[in-house]
């Protein structure tokens, strides 16, 4: 061991003696190159946003130029500095960040922006009385939406009836029946066709269907809840198709082994697993059909009373309610604007409502860990 050593040390002198330099005993790899402190970066992204605010006051001032040079010049600061400071990789990682942060903030504007507008424009009328009055005798201020909210929530909730479990069992079908036969691509491509309609095509759908059956000029609640499953049915297959794939075959496997049906194994053992997925994606269909304006209008109409028999008579509903009200307003014009904002509202707090639930649903219904 001694000898060993000895020749090592013996060759790295006669290397020194000969003017070269042993290896370095740390490879490259391991070398660190220096870090930009915490403050490095936004006091960059403050001197980039005076500097470019300089630049376009000089041309004159607009808001969206100066936000996208900020960018611009930002990205490009930021690749400089962490280049020279912190190497290649780490600035191509923050160059990254800096485009992934800024599309993420461009497309929460037009959210911010519709949820700030509807928000403070419609909180005017957000008051009992607008929740507790219809408009039945109401020519100007005053009333409210209860016979819209109730028309509403019975609608959709008949339309959930009867597109879930239609939904549902569908994309069980393809998923653990079909198998990619023939009739399986079949609704498959029907199913892709229905998502892409246009609401008004559901909506005249339906209004021809019952207009052979009880005659033109036919309009009532069921009917809007029947061109909202039009719409719903697709969305539902959809998302339950997903959720359904991602299940390991070896959960289905396992239970096969034990001896349990397929029908048990995807009752007890299958939706069980995806059960948060389903309903969430159930919940996005109800939030995509509850704020329908078109389908509703063709088929259910207007109404200022509250009417609560959906197969009797016109109803209202929030989408119809608000757009009457802002598009064919009274005199004075005002209370009807109000009216109308405050409507969509509403629809906002009750798709807010339903994705709370929805994330409950999930909760409670996620696999177990431990």
């Amino acid at each position: 061991m001694s000898t060993g050593t000895e020749r090592n040390r013996t060759e790295a002198e006669n290397v020194t003696g000969t003017g070269l330099e042993a290896p370095a005993t740390t490879p490259a790899v391991l070398r660190r190159k220096g870090t930009l402190p915490r403050w490095a970066m936004p006091a960059l992204l403050a001197g980039c946003a005076v500097v470019t605010a300089g630049a376009v006051a000089a041309i004159g001032f607009s808001i969206g130029l100066w936000l996208f040079l900020t960018v611009v010049v930002y990205a490009v600061a930021t690749l400089l500095v962490s280049r020279a400071v912190e190497g290649g990789r780490r600035a191509a990682d923050r160059v990254v960040t800096v485009i992934v942060t800024s599309a993420f903030l461009l497309a929460m504007i037009p959210l911010a922006s519709v949820l700030w507008t509807v928000v403070s424009t419609g909180w005017a009328r957000f008051d009992v009385q607008f929740f507790t009055n219809s408009m039945r005798g109401v020519v100007g201020e005053g009333g409210g939406a209860l016979h819209a909210i109730q028309g509403t929530l019975i609608i959709t909730a008949l339309a959930a009836v009867m597109s879930i479990p239609v939904g549902v069992l569908t994309a069980i079908y393809l998923v653990e029946y079909g198998h990619g036969g023939r009739l399986a691509r079949a609704i498959t491509f029907f199913v892709d066709v229905m998502t892409g309609i246009p609401s008004i095509v559901a909506g005249l759908f339906a209004y021809a269907l019952f207009a052979l059956l009880l005659g033109p000029g036919v309009r009532f609640g069921f009917v809007g809840a029947v061109a909202l499953t039009v719409l719903m049915i697709p969305i539902v297959v959809r998302a339950t198709e997903e959720m359904l794939k991602i299940v390991p075959n070896e959960l289905r496997e396992a239970s096969f082994a034990l001896g349990v049906p397929k029908w048990r194994t995807i009752l007890k053992v299958v939706i069980p697993t995806t059960a948060g997925g389903i309903a969430t994606g159930i919940t996005l269909a109800i939030a995509r059909v509850i704020g329908e304006t078109a389908p509703l209008l063709v088929t259910v109409g207007l109404a200022t009373g509250v009417n609560l028999n959906p197969f009797d008579g016109r109803m209202a509903t929030l989408p119809v309610f608000s757009y009457y009200s802002y598009a064919v307003p009274g005199v004075p014009r005002e209370p009807f604007i109000d009216r109308a904002w405050t409507a969509a509202l509403v629809l906002m707090v009750i798709v807010m409502v339903l994705n709370i639930i929805a994330r409950l649903i999930s909760r409670y219904f996620a696999p177990k860990t431990r």
